[in-house]
Formats: C-alpha cells, sequence, structure tokens
C-alpha cells in the first residue's frame, strides 16, 4: 500500500513540475506586425513583452509584414526597451505594402532611441526567420499572431523545401504550427484594413492556411479603448507611453482612448478565449478585399464575439501596455 501511495506521489509530483514548467516558458509566439500606419501595434508589442516577462508566453521573434523603411527600427527599439534585443526578426523581400505613421511618432523614436537595425530593409527576409523559427520547435507548439497584412504568410505557404528545414511551407506550417491568430476582418461581414491592403495575400491565406485560424475583427478592438491611464501614469517612462502620448491628441476620436485591435489579438494568443470572449464557428470568405462569413460548427475559422464588460477588457490591457518589464 505505502509502495503505491509513492508511486501515485511520484507522479502527481511530476505533473505539477510539468504544469509549472509550461507555466513558466509558455506558449512559443511569433508575432508578425504592420506597426506603424496605426499605433496600437506599440500597445500590443507592450502586451507582448508583459505577456513574456510573465512566463506566459514564449517569444520567437517578431516579424515586419510592412515594408517602410521605419518599421524594422522600431521593432528593434521595443524589444530592446523590453530587455529582448535578440529577438528574432524579419521583414517581407518580395511584394509588399509599405505606410508610414501620419501621426511621425516612429520618426520620433527613431530620433530618441537609435536602432540597431537602420532600416527595415536591412532585416533578414521574413520567410528565412519563420522556416527557421518553425523549424526548431516542438510539432504542433507554434502560436502565430498576426496584426497586421497577411503578406508573410502568403509567402510562407509558397516556400519550397530548402537547407533550413525538407518541408515545403505548407507542410512545415501543419507539423508545427498549433494555431494562428489574426486581427483581420469584420464580422459577420465587412471590410477592414489589413485584410484588404494585401487582399491577395489575405485571400490565399485564408483560402490554403491548414491549421486553425482565430480572429479578432474590427468590431471587437473598435470599443476597447486604452491609453488614458498609460499617458496619465506620470512614474512611467516607457517608449511605449510615449508614442500614445504623442498621437492620441492628434486624432479627436482618440479622446477616450485608443482603439484596441491588435491588443486582444495578443491577449488572447497568450491566453486563450475565455474568460474574456465567446467563439462563432466557421469559414471565413475573402471577395476583392471585403469578407463574408458562412456559419459552421465544424468549420476551419472562429471569429471573437463579446463577453466581458469593455472596462473590464480595457484594465487588464491597460495593465499589461504599462508593464516596464526587466530592463
Amino acid at each position: 500500500m505505502n509502495k503505491f501511495l509513492s508511486v501515485i506521489l511520484f507522479f502527481l509530483t511530476l505533473s505539477n513540475l510539468e504544469a509549472q514548467n509550461r507555466g513558466t516558458s509558455g506558449r512559443a509566439v511569433i508575432l508578425d506586425t504592420d506597426i506603424g500606419p496605426d499605433y496600437d501595434d506599440v500597445g500590443a508589442m507592450a502586451v507582448f513583452h508583459a505577456l513574456a516577462d510573465k512566463g506566459e508566453i514564449r517569444p520567437l521573434a517578431v516579424i515586419a509584414s510592412n515594408k517602410n523603411e521605419l518599421v524594422v527600427p522600431v521593432i528593434d527599439i521595443l524589444n530592446t526597451y523590453f530587455g529582448r534585443p535578440e529577438l528574432a526578426l524579419g521583414a517581407p523581400k518580395g511584394r509588399g505594402m509599405s505606410f508610414g505613421a501620419s501621426q511621425k511618432w516612429p520618426e520620433m523614436l527613431v530620433s530618441k532611441y537609435p536602432p540597431r537595425i537602420a532600416k527595415t530593409s536591412d532585416a533578414p527576409d521574413a520567410v528565412q526567420t519563420y522556416r527557421q523559427a518553425l523549424a526548431k520547435e516542438p510539432d504542433g507548439s507554434v502560436t502565430i499572431v498576426t496584426i497586421g497584412f497577411l503578406t508573410n504568410l502568403a509567402d510562407l505557404l509558397k516556400s519550397q523545401p530548402d537547407k533550413i528545414s525538407p518541408l515545403s511551407g505548407p507542410a512545415l506550417i501543419r507539423k508545427k504550427v498549433r494555431q494562428l491568430v489574426s486581427m483581420a476582418g469584420a464580422f459577420p461581414e465587412g471590410r477592414e484594413y489589413n485584410v484588404y491592403a494585401d487582399s491577395v495575400a489575405s485571400a490565399e491565406v485564408f483560402a490554403e492556411w491548414p491549421t486553425e485560424i482565430l480572429f479578432s475583427g474590427f468590431e471587437i478592438g473598435r470599443d476597447i479603448k486604452t491609453g488614458l491611464k498609460l499617458v496619465a501614469n506620470e512614474g512611467l517612462k516607457s517608449p511605449v507611453k510615449e508614442v500614445f502620448e504623442m498621437a492620441m491628441p492628434l486624432n479627436k476620436e482618440d479622446a477616450g482612448g485608443r482603439m484596441s485591435w491588435d491588443q486582444t489579438a495578443v491577449l488572447v494568443a497568450a491566453r486563450g478565449v475565455q474568460p474574456y470572449f465567446g467563439l462563432k464557428r466557421g469559414k471565413i470568405i475573402v471577395e476583392g478585399g471585403s469578407n463574408k462569413w458562412r456559419d459552421d460548427p465544424m468549420g476551419p475559422h472562429a471569429y471573437l464575439v463579446p463577453n466581458m464588460p469593455a472596462e473590464q477588457l480595457v484594465a487588464v490591457i491597460e495593465g499589461l501596455m504599462m508593464w516596464q518589464g526587466k530592463r
């Protein structure tokens, strides 16, 4: 009897240790961002790094989907501020969109915090960075979060076997990726920036991607307005705060805070859907840059629906955006 109890205690201890290890290492995550046209990406990167510091995710790379020359320098500045200058980077080398920020906050950041990488075109190829990151990870373990254009993922789907991996893009994704979380679309139907900016890539990815796709649509982030407490926090010295401090007054619709589209995608990629949101399952259909939806309880896609009151989500997200990290 004592021996039997000892065996049970051994396996319980082992199980607890494994659970603790999972909690400290978190989900392996690649963040793909167009950081620049809007500044909610800056808030999303703060959430990304805060969750990494808390052990809820294990960041593998931050990859640009925007070819504007200030995008990768801004990513590098934020990675360095949060104590992760070594994170892998990448940017599109072929087709791709190039958009700057009308408020000129990337120029402000680059002048105040000189980056190690002078321009986006100096970064490694996004597809190569993806393939290297995925090839090293255990099967079915990686979550990809896109909060920008789908350009890189369309290119990854087209990639061929190489020295990094003997697998084609679709086979590598199917083997290594657990889930794709995408801030894209408007549901049940509509026209959203990340989808129509590179509508060809969007249509390709949503039709051909071989794992589950979870969408945080336009309507989700629209009602979650963050930034007021961040800017009012006098004890916080942060490039994230400086961006919101500069950009928010330049748009009347941001007087109550900036809409938090990208932060919601990062949050659910790390912590899961509940208790924050519910889900509607089916399949997205992209037509000319707009999207429609077909309900299907067995469909490969799902989009977030409201569950938690917006003010509670604001508190959660804004708390993470004020994280100062372990610099």
